[in-house]
């Protein structure tokens, strides 16, 4: 921060006074004030900055997803950003990433289920996210194109996928350059599979004895995926060599996803946002030379601090994918939060929140930096209360003191709507 900034915030007697003078307000409809806006926060965040955060408050909300897609758009146009990562499964996105590419299927309805997992694809911004991208590379001026990841370990958000289709993608990698070890690897690895009905079992998240991860054709499988990836390690000049690095590494990549495939939700709540930040990392060093990423996800899985979830008497703790990545390499990262929103059951904020401070100051939108907490009135923010969250849409997540250190930048609506084509919410 620099000295005019903490001079300015050491000048402010409470938080409403700092929140007054730093919000930058904009609208998402307007690409003027939204533009400048965006090149405030690029401009503070400077050119250290390969993976780019953006947190979304929770899962559905419309204008959050506009947000995002206008965001994007601005990135690729302005500072030279080359790809964005979605939290939905690493595996299944290559999918969509053949659509961008121009190949493939022709029409969206073709990926929007097997492209996305979590059922992101139905969402009617994902798709106008994926055809901008898709027009974006087909126009013969922009040397550089799009790619579209998703970081999600296949472990989901009650249960497993099955480590079959991940498995076969290596196996298949290995089948074009080494078909012997390809057909060895196959049958000693689709002799442990089993059906993949055992591997997706929601009821294993609270109930370890309906898990398959404890039984004998786990523990072995797990002994063979190891061994495969010990092998794909020793072997990579003869690979590289008969492939391209790129290919090798995203075949190594997929080996390292199944690794984590067998475990049960409960244990997996660090292990995941640990593998996000690996296929995160993974994702900026193949997109180096050519440019850099957006992540989008929920402000769970980006933030810094620990993160708390609540499940029904219980609370979970653990270092989500952002803590991760900030050790990792340049990383920069933006929350979202929402005043208001009928359709996902949320209501006015409560005064004295968070919320109800920073959507006090002009928007529809506004962003608002956290400078980490540093040159804040610590007392009046440790006191700040939790708003309520809400029951019709359990993805929501409040605003904490915590966001002040969690975040570099907070971009805070005034409300949201529902995306249209996200699964009926809880009445």
């Amino acid at each position: 921060m620099s000295k005019k900034s903490i001079e300015a915030s050491a000048t402010n007697a409470t938080l409403d006074d700092w929140i007054a003078r730093e919000a930058t307000p904009f609208s998402i409809d307007s690409p003027r004030t939204f533009n400048t806006a965006v090149d405030k926060v690029m401009a503070s965040l400077g050119d250290s900055v390969e993976l780019l955060g953006v947190g979304e408050a929770l899962h559905g909300g419309k204008d959050i997803l506009m947000l995002r897609n206008r965001l994007f758009q601005r990135l690729v146009e302005a500072y030279g950003y080359s790809a964005i990562a979605i939290e939905s499964s690493f595996l299944r996105a290559r999918v969509v990433n053949e659509y961008v590419a121009g190949r493939g299927p022709a029409s969206y309805e073709a990926v929007q289920d097997s492209g996305f997992s979590h059922g992101f694809g139905r969402l009617n911004a994902n798709r106008e996210l994926v055809e901008w991208m898709r027009r974006y590379n087909a126009d013969p001026s922009h040397r550089v194109k799009l790619q579209f990841y998703g970081f999600d370990s296949p472990t989901e958000m009650t249960g497993s996928d099955s480590p079959r289709q991940v498995l076969h993608f290596v196996l298949d990698y290995l089948a074009l350059v080494d078909t012997s070890s390809d057909q060895m690897y196959r049958q000693r690895i689709d002799q442990f599979l089993g059906p993949d009905a055992a591997w997706e079992n929601p009821a294993a998240m609270m109930d370890p004895a309906k898990s398959i991860g404890l039984s004998p054709e786990a523990t072995a499988l797990r002994i063979e995926t190891e061994d495969l990836i010990s092998k794909l390690r020793v072997r990579r000049p003869e690979l590289v060599a008969k492939s391209d690095e790129s290919r090798y590494l995203e075949a190594v990549q997929y080996a390292s996803v199944a690794r984590k495939s067998g475990e049960r939700f409960v244990e997996l709540l660090g292990i995941r946002d640990a593998l996000m930040a690996d296929n995160l990392a993974y994702m900026v060093s193949r997109e180096r030379s050519r440019g850099k990423v957006l992540a989008f996800a929920h402000n769970s899985h980006l933030q810094r601090g620990k993160v708390q979830w609540q499940l029904g008497t219980d609370v979970y703790t653990w270092w989500p994918a952002g803590s991760h990545l900030n050790e990792m390499l340049g990383y920069a990262v933006i929350g979202s939060a929402v005043g208001v929103s009928d359709t996902n059951g949320i209501g006015q904020p409560e005064a004295g929140t968070l919320e109800a401070r920073l959507t006090a100051v002009p928007g529809p939108a506004r962003f608002i930096p956290t400078h980490k907490g540093q040159g804040l009135p610590a007392a009046e923010i440790a006191a700040l209360p939790t708003r309520s969250g809400s029951m019709k849409n359990p993805t929501y997540f409040a605003l904490t003191s915590q966001s002040f250190t969690d975040f570099d930048w907070l971009a805070v609506l005034d409300s949201t709507a529902y995306d249209r084509g996200g699964p009926p919410l809880q009445q």
